[in-house]
């Protein structure tokens, strides 16, 4: 069985979640299990409804329950929010303990580091739960330096105009 790499696209240009889907057709083309793991997307119901017509190649899963921003929430609302996607960080480590898909994708994950909701140890955790063949691709605007070192490939996506 082939080797599953680490795939890393941040940045403030638009296009990294588009990159990750790309990869994630791609993969179902070739007849891999694939999950997406979206955070800090709130629940608008439409893209995920229509990414639901994908399944059972491709699976979509969101732990937020708030329709709105996580940064325009009170605290109290941001607390919960907060539990909600760590169980969804709590789930994709299962997802890799148990080899459940070929690709996991952690959508906006990075952003969790960034907005304060996990630290890079528990991602590191995660990331530390990969088997051999399974492919990681990770979006977000902001790549802490400790996640580096867990990337065999990384794209920097910016904006020009």
């Amino acid at each position: 069985m082939e080797k599953g790499s680490v795939q890393i696209y941040y940045g403030a240009g638009r296009g990294k979640t588009n990159a990750a889907l790309g990869n994630a057709l791609r993969a179902a083309g070739e007849n891999k299990s694939v999950i997406i793991i979206q955070f800090l997307k709130g629940k608008t119901d439409d893209q995920i409804a229509y990414m639901k017509q994908l399944e059972p190649e491709i699976k979509v899963f969101r732990f937020e329950k708030s329709e709105e921003n996580y940064d325009e929430l009170p605290e109290e609302r941001q607390a919960e929010e907060k539990l909600n996607m760590k169980n969804g960080l709590n789930f994709a480590k299962k997802v890799l303990v148990t080899g459940e898909c070929n690709v996991l994708i952690l959508d906006e994950v990075l952003g969790l580091i960034d907005a304060g909701v996990i630290s890079s140890e528990e991602l590191e955790a995660v990331l530390k739960a990969k088997m051999d063949e399974t492919e990681i691709i990770m979006t977000g605007r902001v790549l802490e330096e400790s996640i580096r070192s867990y990337a065999d490939e990384i794209y920097k996506i910016t904006a020009e105009k």
